[in-house]
């Protein structure tokens, strides 16, 4: 099998990292902060540990700030939910996931949220700042956007627009699904006040668990209630990070997975791997760019995920097809129709190829046979 839907979620996991997950779960697994005895103490000093690395690894302060959740999606809403007011106004970028639309637009049936998007595909950095800036209104109160895209390479410039909140006093909530662990992030840098991230994709953990990273004096309202392993006589979640948002009992095996997994990126190089990738998406798009009757989306771009469409055949059917061969690609909108609509690629959507830390140019090879045929 020929793996290239790391962007869903990345495939094998390093051996050290599943290791860990079954070391875990047969040695020390028990429920962490919620008893004195060894399992529990042990459980919790992993994810103390794991806490700590995260913070250093983004350059977020305080491990505290670190908040474990189940996945991207729910640090967003998260972030989201607890933090933007009634009747605000908010920016997003046209390439937006539905875990930052979808919140959004709930927000604004319950709130009165307005949401507005701004222009990325085809501009330069200035350009994209430029229609930021055009899009302020004195009821702005955050922008919220992805720093790396799920469907094409585009990266946005965060550090920027984190500059740019800063000077007019706005949330920066930032979406780092397909960036965490892939390219260099600092919280404290970029002026971020939640960054969300998952476990299992560029950082190389398993499924089960994700991030939200607060800034500093950054508080949003719990999204949940219930156990908290401390404070428990109050009828209300505690004041302060971590356990004011983590309601119920955290995956420890896939927290320490993740822990393995900052470890192989630290052995590994993070520059490697994105190196490799971009070599990789260089080395297809070259080759199905020749292929009459295959359009690749944005092919002097480099990065770690290549879009693209066969004329005439439906994206899904392409993937299909591929799939009875061996290779996984994923087709289709990828949970982000906003994105597809910016591209061009709305209405059946296109087939994404996405790269991780084991992929070779031998599998790229085998893909562009495949589609030759």
């Amino acid at each position: 099998m020929i793996y290239f839907d790391n962007a869903a979620t990345t495939f094998p996991k390093p051996s050290t990292v599943t290791d860990e997950v079954h070391r875990c779960i047969s040695a020390y697994c028990g429920n962490p902060g919620r008893g004195a005895h060894p399992l529990a103490m042990r459980a919790a000093e992993k994810i103390y540990e794991c806490r700590e690395a995260l913070a250093a690894f983004f350059d977020a302060g305080e491990p505290e700030r670190v908040i474990f959740t189940l996945n991207t999606t729910h640090a967003l809403n998260i972030a989201i939910k607890g933090l933007i007011p009634p009747g605000a106004h908010v920016l997003i970028s046209e390439l937006e996931h539905n875990a930052v639309f979808r919140p959004l637009v709930r927000l604004g049936g319950e709130r009165g949220v307005r949401v507005e998007t701004f222009p990325v595909v085809g501009l330069t950095e200035s350009e994209i700042l430029s229609g930021i800036r055009a899009r302020l209104c004195k009821d702005t109160a955050a922008i919220v956007c992805q720093h790396a895209s799920n469907i094409c390479p585009i990266v946005l410039p965060i550090r920027e627009i984190g500059a740019l909140c800063r000077g007019k006093g706005l949330f920066f909530v930032v979406d780092a699904a397909q960036s965490a662990g892939r390219l260099p992030l600092s919280v404290r840098e970029c002026g971020i006040s939640a960054l969300a991230l998952p476990g299992h994709k560029s950082l190389y953990g398993i499924q089960g668990c994700g991030a939200l990273i607060l800034g500093e004096g950054i508080l949003p309202t719990p999204l949940t209630e219930g156990g908290s392993g401390v404070d428990s006589l109050s009828p209300t979640m505690p004041e302060a990070p971590p356990e004011r948002y983590e309601a119920g009992t955290l995956s420890t095996p896939a927290i320490a997975g993740l822990l393995e997994g900052l470890e192989f990126l630290r052995e590994t190089g993070m520059g490697e791997i994105e190196a490799c990738e971009k070599r990789l998406y260089t080395a297809l798009s070259e080759r199905l760019t020749a292929l009459p009757g295959i359009r690749v989306y944005l092919p002097e771009t480099p990065g770690a995920v290549l879009l693209f469409n066969k004329e005439g055949v439906p994206a899904a059917t392409v993937g299909e097809r591929l799939a009875a061969r061996g290779i996984c690609v994923r087709a289709g909108l990828h949970c982000a129709p906003l994105a597809h609509k910016a591209l061009g690629t709305g209405e059946g959507g296109a087939v994404r190829v996405s790269f991780g830390a084991f992929n070779t140019v031998r599998e790229v090879d085998a893909l562009w046979r495949a589609l030759k045929d």
